[in-house]
């Protein structure tokens, strides 16, 4: 295992960005943003034909041969269709609000190293496009930022849904935000630096997601609700908020908040792959070939889009499996395991390394122990059965439907929560209701007062 360095000397990351010139810049920049766009379009072809054979359907496969061009024709219907801003909405934040959610979505990348140096056109380069001592730190800072994008969004449209939408997302990121960044400090702790090519380097011997099982766990979970995909698609919940935060938009600006959430996959996809996966390196036993000649060249960008795809495909494989969650148990998932589990494991870590420092004790040993403990612990209390709660007086006391008497009125509030009427009762005047037949009695007696005056005065 890899001696834990010094802060000073951890500070800076490995890869050596010196040969770069400003056309090499530009060449990796344009690479991440093609590369991004064609996988969004395979991923909406890998999640319908996914889908589709989990649920024992064919999934697209008249367009193009295996309706590979299908995921083309959704894009151009996207761009073709009519573009319109409502009217209450506040123009200049709705119509920025998706230009943030997809400009974020785009800036993550930049720190994700592909793989190491190679040559290109002569000039030997890491295969990323930037890094720095707290690279982790931008890609949190800069998914936080993309929040805003949402938020904004079903703010500015002034509609009722939107709204519930934009404020379920801002709970949303605050909760998991805080499971996901407890996960990521113990990564920092054993790899003596928030740099994400020092962290790859650090995996050289074992990988994060076996020695810190149990945060490799929380941020799985943690990276599906950031990205509010099936079961914590919350946000948008179709059958409770029609869509939520984008039920007003429409073309383009639709297709920015569609292209982000599928871009922000990638992205949290490529964040497990390089802290807890490897990053670009060979997997185990293929990283002992030739004295690891697969970790040379360009082999390396192949096994990290390869670990960033079947990480994709676990979040597409979630979807096709769970149902969506409650808005409480969501938060009780967050709150009361989550963050807790994280908070304990980083303890637990901390202490390991300030045992390191006075003994000789293996890191490994220790960091599987106290994770194989930790998983069994987080099993348990997934599967471990709520305590039932007894049923109140006034429910148990409640008399049988049969048995009401007749035109009993009814209180839809009684138990806590609205319910509909039970026969035999019957549902209270409308207020709205009473409003308006108050106002249609009061012109009425307008009307006959302004009858009666005219008849007098004809007389």
């Amino acid at each position: 295992m890899r001696t834990i360095l010094p802060a000073a000397a951890a500070a800076a990351p490995t890869a050596d960005f010196s040969n770069d010139t400003w056309w090499i810049w530009v060449i990796k920049a344009v690479f991440i943003l093609v590369f991004l766009l064609v996988s969004v379009l395979m991923a909406l072809w890998v999640e319908r034909r996914g889908l589709g054979r989990m649920q024992t359907r064919p999934g697209p496969n008249v367009h193009g041969p295996l309706g590979l061009l299908q995921a083309v024709g959704d894009a151009l219907k996207l761009v073709l269709k009519e573009d319109f801003t409502i009217k209450g909405a506040d123009r200049f934040i709705y119509i920025l609000a998706p230009f943030i959610a997809s400009f974020c979505a785009f800036m993550v990348m930049a720190v994700i190293p592909f793989g190491p140096e190679v040559s290109i056109f002569g000039v030997v380069t890491p295969l990323q496009l930037t890094d720095m001592p707290v690279a982790v730190l931008y890609i949190l800072a800069i998914t936080a930022l993309g929040v805003y994008g949402i938020v904004l969004g079903g703010w500015a449209s002034n509609s009722t849904y939107p709204l519930l939408g934009s404020t379920r997302s801002a709970a949303q990121v605050i909760s998991y935000e805080l499971s996901m960044g407890l996960s990521l400090v113990s990564v920092f702790l054993v790899s003596g630096s928030l740099s994400t090519s020092q962290i790859v380097d650090a995996q050289t011997q074992l990988w994060w997601a076996i020695a810190l099982a149990p945060a490799f766990l929380v941020y799985l979970v943690s990276m599906v609700g950031e990205v509010n995909r099936l079961p914590f698609d919350l946000p948008e919940a179709e059958g409770e908020l029609v869509a939520g935060h984008m039920v007003e938009y429409t073309s383009m600006k639709f297709a920015w908040f569609f292209l982000a959430e599928y871009i922000n996959m990638f992205n949290v996809s490529a964040v497990a792959t390089t802290l807890f996966l490897g990053g670009w390196r060979a997997p185990w036993p293929l990283s002992a070939i030739g004295d690891g000649v697969l970790n040379t060249g360009w082999w390396p960008m192949l096994w990290f889009i390869a670990k960033m795809w079947l990480v994709m495909f676990l979040m597409i494989w979630t979807r096709g499996t769970l149902l969506r969650f409650r808005y409480d148990q969501f938060m009780k998932l967050g709150w009361k395991l989550l963050i807790p589990v994280a908070l304990v494991w980083l303890v637990a870590v901390a202490v390991v390394q300030g045992v390191r420092q006075f003994t000789d004790t293996d890191l490994t040993t220790m960091l599987l122990w106290i994770g194989g403990i930790f998983a069994v612990l987080m099993v348990v209390l997934l599967v471990w059965p709520a305590k039932k709660e007894e049923p109140e007086p006034e429910a148990a006391a409640t008399p049988h439907p049969e048995i009401i008497p007749a035109g009993t009125e009814f209180d839809a509030f009684v138990g806590g929560y609205p319910v509909p009427p039970l026969p035999g009762q019957t549902l209270p005047p409308s207020p709205r209701r009473a409003r308006r037949e108050a106002a249609g009695a009061g012109a009425r007696t307008t009307q006959g007062t302004q009858t009666t005056q005219e008849e007098g005065h004809d007389v």
